[in-house]
C-alpha cells in the first residue's frame, strides 16, 4: 500500500458529500498534520478573538497578559522567543497594553539593557476576565474531546511545541 493510500485509509471522514465544505473532508491536505493543527488553532483563536473583543482584546495580546500576570516577569525579549513573535510585534502588544494601564515596563535586574513586563492592579483584574473568556472558548473549540482526550491533546502539544527545547 502506497504511503498517499496509507494516509487516506487512515482518515476518519464522513461521508462525502456532492456540493459545500463537506466533499474536502476527504482530501490529503484535511489529514496532513501542519494543516490539521493550523486549522485547528485557526478555529480556538477565531472563537477566542470573537469573545476577547467584549475586552478589546485579542489571543495575541491575551498571551502577553498572560506571561505578563504569571508571576515570571518575562523580558520582551522572552516574550518574543516564547510567541513566537518579532520583537516589534511584541513592542506594540505592550504598547497597547501599556495605554491601556494593565501593564509597566521596569529594568531587568538580571539586565538593565532589557525590560520586563509587569502587571498593574488593573491588568490582573483584566486577565482574570480574559482567562474566564479563553477557557470558555477552549472548551467549546474542544467540546468534541472527553475530559483525559483533552489531557491527552495537551501533552502532545506541548512535547511537540517544546520538543527543540528537550534534552
Amino acid at each position: 500500500m502506497t504511503e498517499t493510500a496509507h494516509r487516506t485509509a487512515r482518515v476518519s471522514t464522513p461521508p462525502a458529500a456532492e456540493t459545500g465544505i463537506e466533499r474536502l473532508y476527504s482530501s490529503e491536505l484535511a489529514n496532513e498534520t501542519e494543516f490539521l493543527a493550523a486549522r485547528a488553532r485557526s478555529v480556538g483563536s477565531r472563537r477566542a478573538n470573537e469573545e476577547l473583543a467584549a475586552l478589546d482584546l485579542k489571543v495575541r495580546s491575551y498571551s502577553v497578559l498572560s506571561l505578563v500576570c504569571s508571576g515570571l516577569n518575562p523580558s520582551q525579549r522572552e516574550l518574543a522567543e516564547f510567541l513566537f513573535l518579532d520583537p516589534s510585534q511584541i513592542v506594540a502588544l505592550v504598547d497597547q497594553l501599556e495605554k491601556r494601564g494593565a501593564v509597566k515596563r521596569k529594568a531587568d535586574p538580571r539586565d538593565r539593557r532589557s525590560n520586563i513586563i509587569t502587571p498593574t492592579a488593573a491588568g490582573k483584574r483584566l486577565y482574570a476576565e480574559a482567562a474566564a473568556i479563553v477557557q470558555a472558548a477552549g472548551d467549546h473549540a474542544l467540546s468534541a474531546l472527553s475530559p483525559a482526550e483533552r489531557d491527552q491533546l495537551r501533552d502532545l502539544l506541548r512535547r511537540v511545541a517544546f520538543a527543540d527545547q528537550q534534552g
